[in-house]
């Protein structure tokens, strides 16, 4: 199956779980706000140019705000992530390409740990503008760090979940020159 195809898949399976089952399932709290459909954007191919990868977020987002009927606030949240994405990657992947020659980033071409950075980062810059941009007011700053941290543990917990329950069989790079 080709990259494309493969991007094309998970695109919709993320989505669709986002809007058709995480979005509708009964709070569990106030705070607790569970997000999965930017782990797509996440689990893109090192391969794809910085242009690519914020038209892919910023379209991920933007799709998402269609069925959510939230003008632009995960277009906008996507978009951060996809923008700080590559730098990320940069500094946890090793310098030397001979010992790194995986496609995509997950638990084993990365390792536990900096993949673990890399989500947590990611997850909870993405939280944290998210809910910096639904509650755009002056409220309580306890409020707002509490719902960035529930929000952030429970997609992580979500995320790690996805990768132990349906780890992806990986495909080395075939030029690492």
């Amino acid at each position: 199956m080709s990259d494309f195809v493969r991007n094309m898949i998970r695109f919709i399976l993320f989505l669709g779980i986002q809007v058709y089952i995480l979005n509708k399932i009964p709070h569990l709290h106030r705070y607790i706000t569970p997000y999965l459909y930017f782990l797509f954007i996440l689990w893109l191919p090192f391969s794809v140019s910085r242009q690519w990868l914020l038209l892919i977020g910023f379209g991920t987002g933007l799709t998402l705000d269609y069925f959510t009927m939230t003008p632009g606030l995960h277009a906008a949240a996507s978009l951060l992530v996809a923008w700080v994405r590559p730098y990320l990657i940069t500094i946890l992947t090793p310098k030397d390409s001979t010992e790194f020659n995986y496609r995509e980033p997950s638990p084993k071409a990365m390792q536990w740990t900096p993949y673990f950075v890399y989500v947590l980062v990611l997850t909870l810059l993405h939280h944290t503008y998210l809910v910096f941009l639904e509650w755009m007011s002056f409220g309580s700053f306890l409020s707002f760090l509490i719902k960035v941290l529930a929000s952030t543990g429970i997609s992580l917990l979500l995320i790690l979940t996805v990768e132990l329950l349906f780890p992806r069989k990986l495909k080395f790079r075939t030029n690492t020159a």
